[in-house]
């Protein structure tokens, strides 16, 4: 199989030339393409993730060979989560080569954090399935860059922050409730607002859900705890 124009292109921002095409064009499939001679990225996805997972974990211990497991934990969670995932599919457009139904592209589904996520952790596969986990590892390290040396020394989402904030004093913890909600269904921004018992409160908004509320309460955090 010979790659496309736009595939050829994405396997050299990649970093990885395939001796399996097919794998690649695999890796970019989303269910929504799928036929009977089409298979989507979903199995790719789930070995993707494993392997991803496996990368960073030997990264950070690498980089910081005294920390203990609950300051390696919150840094390996913030390297492998679908956020992360979605900005390192972003910076080489990975969404431009997805291969999506109609309904999912009218929707906006090139642009979709989970969906660019998914596909990152399906191409890592890919690449693990071609060259092994050398070349996948190779790979992510290069993708991943200053990701992994930057990532703060206590990678506590700001959710689990201010939770710990509340509970060392005595507090309930915090609640998270949606203000509104605007912008089409491809792209919607949600306005999330957050009070802790005390009455103190914040308000963000975002793309999703997940990162308004994590706006939310890295505000109120500083607020709080400046």
């Amino acid at each position: 199989m010979k790659l496309s124009a736009d595939l050829a292109a994405f396997s050299t921002r990649l970093g990885h030339d395939f001796a399996r095409p097919e794998l690649l064009v695999r890796s970019v499939t989303h269910s929504s393409m799928v036929s009977p001679h089409r298979d989507d990225n979903q199995r790719l996805e789930f070995l993707g993730d494993r392997v991803l997972g496996l990368v960073m974990a030997e990264a950070l211990l690498k980089a910081d060979p005294s920390a203990p497991e609950g300051l390696l934990a919150p840094r390996y969670n913030a390297l492998v989560r679908r956020e992360t995932c979605a900005d390192v599919a972003r910076q080489i457009d990975l969404g431009s080569v997805i291969k999506l139904g109609r309904s999912e592209m009218k929707s906006g589904g090139r642009r979709k954090e989970a969906l660019l996520a998914d596909a990152m952790e399906a191409v890592i596969a890919a690449i693990y399935q071609d060259g092994g986990f050398d070349a996948a590892r190779k790979v992510i390290l290069t993708l991943w860059g200053a990701r992994i040396t930057d990532v703060a020394a206590d990678a506590r989402d700001a959710k689990t922050a201010l939770q710990e904030w509340a509970q060392a004093r005595g507090e309930e913890p915090p609640t998270y409730t949606e203000v509104a909600r605007t912008g089409p269904d491809h792209q919607p921004a949600f306005t999330i607002a957050v009070q802790l018992a005390s009455g103190q409160s914040e308000t963000a908004t975002a793309g999703s859900k997940r990162q308004a509320e994590q706006a939310a309460a890295a505000a109120l955090l500083k607020k709080v705890d400046p």
